[in-house]
């Protein structure tokens, strides 16, 4: 039986898929059982002892509060205007049919017309995931400031919280998804270039998510605050 090059596709693409999407399971495994060995636990933590510090503080710190998550709003809505404008120019790409270069035999896999539509619609949705996972960042974050900033009411920290880590996730996710999407545009250019960014992506992402600094206690460094301001109360007034 002849071994044909469209057949690379049919084996390294789904091998490549599989590798990501494991790696994947594996990380939210870890993140909902040991959340302290992920980099992502370790954030959500930090952010926790944030919304509790801010929601504790008197009104001058709401405007740094605000600051933050605003600077927050204004990353993911640069990253959904980077994401449609990637979906815009595909959408061009794909109706004005320039689709010569992938088709070419130095391109060593499958470049039928019909591989390449897929191609393209798989990279289409992984931008369009992308942009639905940043519009969701910004009303999480965006309902996180009016939380905050309400006046003369008791708002729970728990919904703050739920409000600013949601956000997070979101963002998180989008950036996943732009990651997949740079992993499937190296598909164009063959299934061997995909295998491998997907073997190289794996490898980098583990690097990046695995977390071994243990976490900080931020309750006994507030505690330690308070009474150093004390402190010095008490030797003011003596």
């Amino acid at each position: 039986m002849e071994f044909h090059k469209e057949y690379l596709d049919l084996i390294l693409v789904p091998c490549g898929l599989l590798i990501i999407f494991a790696y994947h399971l594996f990380l939210l495994h870890r993140y909902l059982h040991r959340p302290h060995t992920t980099t992502k636990g370790f954030e959500d933590y930090d952010k926790r002892a944030w919304v509790e510090r801010i929601m504790q503080a008197d009104q001058r710190d709401i405007g740094t509060a605000l600051s933050v998550i605003q600077s927050n709003i204004t990353a993911a809505t640069f990253m959904a205007s980077v994401s449609l404008t990637v979906c815009s120019l595909i959408g061009a790409w794909i109706s004005n049919g320039s689709n010569k270069f992938f088709q070419s035999d130095l391109i060593y896999g499958d470049i039928n017309p019909t591989t390449i539509s897929i191609k393209y619609i798989c990279l289409l949705i992984c931008f369009l995931l992308a942009f639905s996972c940043f519009i969701q960042s910004i009303r999480h974050f965006v309902h996180a400031t009016y939380l905050i900033s309400t006046p003369d009411c008791y708002i729970p920290v728990s919904s703050v919280e739920i409000a600013v880590i949601r956000g997070d996730h979101f963002w998180s996710l989008g950036l996943r998804a732009l990651y997949f999407a740079l992993d499937l545009l190296l598909w164009f250019f063959g299934p061997i270039p995909m295998f491998i960014s997907s073997v190289v992506m794996v490898i980098v992402l583990h690097s990046v998510d695995s977390n071994s600094r243990p976490l900080h206690n931020t309750r006994a460094q507030g505690s330690q605050l308070q009474k150093t301001k004390l402190e010095g109360y008490v030797g003011i007034m003596i």
